[in-house]
């Protein structure tokens, strides 16, 4: 018996674990230099029952074991600031959470002790760019109502399901920036 599921997704793998998984996998097929990208997070049974038609036009199967089921909401706006946007969003009581996937540029933690003083974020963003060491990474990082949290990461360079990074406190950052999504 395997201890992959038929998507490719770890079997002992949350169920929080599993969406972010394959919302990494979707994001990966897309391909990269993709902007980001929203997903509501619904129960998967609950949707059978109270959105057949939808369970169904989403290919959405009785007995299905996946607790949420991602559903893409529609393109950020372009020129926004991610943060502000995301002030902006109320999810009604229907969504369990939710997550995101943007793509960044990363230094190693070695390369902090190199950054020039004084640079406003766009002078950051532009050394960040020339840096040798940097490299681009795909985050997805999604949260439920109830306060759990889960990211993985995907390097540009390393671009295989097999070298997903996954954990809760990857990207707290942005995690918490969802997570006030569902404050009032």
């Amino acid at each position: 018996m395997s201890n992959v599921s038929p998507s490719g997704t770890p079997m002992a793998a949350s169920p929080l674990t599993r969406a972010v998984l394959e919302i990494d996998e979707y994001a990966s097929g897309l391909g990269w230099d993709r902007p980001a990208r929203l997903f509501a997070l619904v129960d998967t049974a609950r949707l059978r029952a109270q959105e057949p038609g939808l369970a169904s036009q989403l290919g959405l199967k009785d007995g299905e074991a996946a607790a949420y089921t991602p559903i893409e909401q529609e393109e950020l706006p372009r020129g926004k600031p991610l943060d502000e946007f995301l002030g902006t969003i109320a999810w009604p009581d229907a969504v369990a959470g939710c997550a995101l996937t943007v793509e960044r540029l990363m230094l190693p933690p070695s390369a902090e002790a190199s950054v020039p003083d004084g640079l406003d974020e766009a002078g950051l963003a532009k050394w960040v760019a020339r840096h040798p060491d940097r490299q681009e990474v795909r985050m997805t990082v999604a949260v439920l109502r109830d306060g759990a949290r889960e990211a993985a990461i995907r390097l540009r360079e390393k671009d295989s399901p097999n070298e997903v990074l996954t954990g809760a406190d990857l990207v707290p950052g942005l995690a918490d920036a969802l997570a006030a999504t569902f404050e009032s």
